[in-house]
């Protein structure tokens, strides 16, 4: 038993949103002390097998954190001594914003799930952007995930992710286009071929690269072939499937599945596999699989779907710490099992 499952209890006792910030207020404590090193070195899996290379980066290891969980870029350096191979920070706004009321976070702890209404809150680009440029970056690529104001009409949506964007773009690796998530009112309206073009056009026409959009696994697969044909036109660099679904399975057990907002974790990880597959098929950009990882096997599923790196979110918060490192660890087992030298070889594996 490690030191999390002895916190944890705790720590569920606490309301999920104040569970967090306890958390990530430990992360930030950590971060630039000596402490970090100690952590990174019991953490981090280092081995070459597990390096991918996508988007002209180069990961380490194909796990890392999906944006949420570090909205404000206050902990990038935490995490990535955790072993996670890349951090996705944001969603940022050009404007600050409290986002929704709260609760709005909760556990479904019978499903291995979360419910989240947040609505995007953060302290904008303006603040984001002077961290960013103030304190120094891990050594794993940093993703910054972009979001629309809530206060912004869909008509000048474009200019409020443009600016967003030019407050961020010194210090991301890579920078997602989040018209995807369920909690900003309009915001999936986004999605649409036109409006999508709009966006991604002055983003790319501003700089932005690599250049990544984020797919809600609620869009039809017409929808989706249509968002998947911009990113080709466009000549992006990779797709991000899926974000939280607004849809409720039959089979969630929580007093919790009622609640509002996008639904993550467990429940959610085969549809998130089957649009990872979906999508790899459509196109030839790298995909980033999110959606219920939470073990080894599930990461490897999404790899062999045709996943280049994948993402998490929920898992952490049911897992604790030594999640990363004991994902990397059975990768390296499961490679071996199947034969493939490198993750990158076991990528789209299962694909017709």
């Amino acid at each position: 038993m490690g030191l999390y499952d002895l916190v944890k209890p705790a720590l569920f006792a606490l309301p999920a949103e104040t569970a967090h910030t306890a958390g990530h207020r430990l992360l930030r404590e950590v971060q630039g002390t000596p402490m970090e090193s100690v952590i990174r070195e019991r953490y981090t899996v280092e081995n070459e097998r597990l390096r991918v290379n996508a988007f002209d980066l180069s990961f380490p290891n194909p796990i890392g954190v999906a944006a949420g969980f570090d909205k404000n870029a206050e902990v990038p350096r935490a995490l990535a001594a955790l072993g996670f191979g890349h951090v996705e920070v944001g969603g940022v706004t050009a404007e600050g914003q409290p986002g929704n009321p709260r609760p709005r976070l909760f556990r479904l702890r019978e499903d291995g799930a979360l419910i989240n209404r947040m609505g995007f809150n953060n302290e904008g680009a303006d603040a984001v952007g002077d961290r960013l440029d103030r304190e120094p970056m891990p050594d794993v690529p940093v993703g910054i995930n972009i979001g629309k104001s809530k206060s912004t009409p869909l008509s000048e949506a474009a200019d409020d992710y443009l600016y967003t964007y030019e407050r961020v773009a010194g210090a991301g690796d890579y920078f997602v286009v989040n018209v995807s998530s369920p909690n900003t009112p309009g915001l999936r309206e986004l999605q649409n071929r036109e409006a999508l073009e709009e966006i991604l056009e002055t983003l790319s026409e501003a700089g932005a690269s690599p250049l990544l959009v984020k797919l809600s696994p609620d869009l039809p697969r017409e929808a989706i072939a249509d968002a998947l044909a911009v990113v080709d036109d466009l000549d992006l660099d990779g797709v991000i499937a899926t974000n939280t679904t607004v849809s409720r399975p039959d089979t969630l057990e929580s007093p919790n599945r009622a609640e509002r907002g996008g639904l993550s974790g467990k429940p959610i990880e085969d549809v998130s596999t089957d649009l990872v597959r979906f999508v790899a098929e459509q196109t030839d950009v790298p995909v980033v699989g999110v959606g219920g990882v939470s073990d080894a096997a599930g990461a490897y599923e999404k790899i062999r779907a045709g996943a280049s790196v994948v993402q998490l979110y929920t898992a952490l918060v049911y897992e604790g710490p030594r999640l990363a490192r004991a994902i990397n660890r059975e990768l390296l087992d499961l490679l071996d099992r199947d034969g493939f030298e490198t993750v990158e070889d076991a990528v789209g594996a299962d694909l017709e």
